[in-house]
């Protein structure tokens, strides 16, 4: 595990590496290719999926951003002792649909093992929380919380956490455009509102009103919002942030 510039959490854990979303602003896959070794796997499984078992010293990524378990790395949050926030997967969607069902069970195992830490995960596709749900693979314990990224009105369609007994979470980051949270089937415990950062050409400047909109719904709600610093570059006079495990 590393300490992390992330803002609402103290540590980042990369047991799998690697995402096929393809969304044109991801900050992990520009860094996982500037730092791909170009290596051949001589073990691919099917799925162009890798397994690392040891480390590989010359670098942390040596297929890129391909799909890739860092076997080698589930035992670290056993091996910090001091309580820490977590987020994991920071460099991959560990519940991606091309992700393996024993891939995910061994991050959740390993979790499991460390039950001194507060574990966020985040994803684009929460319908995988349900089926492993319904699995009964999906820990259920306080310190785990669940996140669902909605940038705009179409992610929020996505959202079907209703009925499903755990901590659960939004990332509006990047907000790409308005969204309407009483549309969502359920609500989320947090939201984290963040703007877009990198240089790319199509980059969303978000809108006032797209923030005060969120925030008056969450106020409502009682829902605790974290604002990102690089939001308050924008607004500067938004209100403080708020942790829901802090309320």
């Amino acid at each position: 595990m590393n300490k992390t510039k992330i803002d609402w959490a103290t540590m980042s854990w990369n047991p799998v590496t690697g995402c096929r979303h393809g969304c044109p602003y991801c900050y992990a896959r520009r860094t996982a290719t500037r730092f791909n070794a170009g290596l051949e796997d001589p073990a691919l499984l099917t799925g162009g999926l890798h397994v690392l078992p040891e480390k590989i010293k010359a670098t942390p990524y040596p297929y890129g951003f391909e799909p890739t378990l860092h076997r080698y790395r589930l035992g670290q949050p056993q091996n910090t002792e001091e309580p820490q926030t977590v987020f994991v997967c920071s460099m991959a969607d560990l519940f991606g649909r091309w992700v393996p069902t024993s891939w995910i069970v061994e991050v959740l195992d390993a979790c499991r093992k460390a039950p001194q830490h507060r574990y966020l995960f985040l994803t684009k596709n929460p319908a995988r929380y349900l089926e492993l749900d319904h699995l009964a693979l999906l820990p259920h314990e306080s310190n785990f919380w669940y996140g669902s990224t909605v940038a705009n009105m179409d992610a929020v369609g996505m959202y079907v956490m209703q009925g499903v007994n755990v901590n659960s979470f939004w990332s509006m980051e990047p907000l790409l455009g308005p969204v309407d949270m009483a549309a969502a089937e359920g609500l989320p415990e947090w939201v984290i509102l963040g703007a877009e950062t990198g240089n790319r050409p199509d980059k969303v400047t978000p809108a006032r009103e797209w923030v005060d909109n969120i925030v008056a719904f969450c106020e409502e709600n009682e829902i605790p919002v974290f604002f990102k610093d690089n939001l308050r570059k924008y607004f500067p006079d938004l209100p403080a942030s708020a942790f829901p495990w802090e309320v």
